[in-house]
């Protein structure tokens, strides 16, 4: 197990596009919903618990072998919003140059080579995590601590927020995403059971919302 390649592969230096990308911070502070190390905090667990449960789980199904095109269709159906389907995508593109050029695979290949209009970014970050060697639940971690890690690193540059207590906020969360990592991993193992029903459904209708309005805006300093 080549455990190093999780420290690479949550690096915010590594180049999956990310940076560009708020979670949904940006506007969830542009709505006064997001004011200070509290309000982020709350918004982080709201996040971890619909967005990153999902996203978790797909990539631990996809790092445990399952077909990637199948997960690709079940994230299409998790994600309602077109803005949010269309950054997915574009995000899983970005990791999927990344992944190749860092961990080339046949499986990459395959799935670059099937899907050239980009696949859902968890279900690309669940593959890349495969071949770097890493397992399902690792791909999980990596998962939710995207998901929080995203939206504190862009509270600091939306409100400049002290570093230090966007950190913290992420200290806080540590032991719910050990909790949301290993109920994704769990999910993922009945999926050859159950299909794709196994995997969680969260849903997070502001996010979405917000997403949608976001992608209309003509000033924005994020992507998403």
């Amino acid at each position: 197990m080549n455990r190093a390649a999780l420290l690479i592969l949550t690096d915010g230096r590594f180049p999956a596009g990310g940076h560009a990308h708020s979670g949904g911070a940006e506007p969830a502070v542009a709505a006064g919903r997001i004011t200070d190390a509290g309000t982020l905090e709350e918004f982080c667990r709201g996040r971890l618990h619909t967005a990153g449960l999902v996203a978790a789980a797909l990539a631990a199904a996809a790092a445990a072998g399952h077909d990637p095109l199948v997960l690709d269709q079940a994230a299409d159906a998790r994600t309602p919003v077109a803005a949010l389907r269309d950054t997915a995508r574009k995000l899983g593109r970005q990791m999927m140059r990344a992944a190749r050029a860092t961990w080339p695979s046949a499986e990459l290949d395959a799935l670059a080579a099937a899907r050239p209009r980009g696949v859902h970014q968890p279900v690309v970050l669940g593959v890349a995590a495969r071949s770097a060697g890493l397992d399902p639940l690792d791909a999980a971690y990596a998962a939710v601590y995207e998901t929080v890690g995203g939206p504190a690193t862009a509270t600091v540059r939306l409100l400049s927020l002290d570093p230090f207590d966007a950190t913290t906020v992420l200290a806080r969360l540590a032991p719910e995403l050990d909790r949301v990592a290993a109920v994704a991993a769990e999910a993922a193992q009945r999926l050859p059971e159950e299909g794709v029903d196994a995997l969680p459904a969260a849903s997070a209708p502001l996010l979405d919302i917000s997403a949608q309005q976001h992608a209309t805006r003509p000033a924005r300093l994020f992507a998403s």
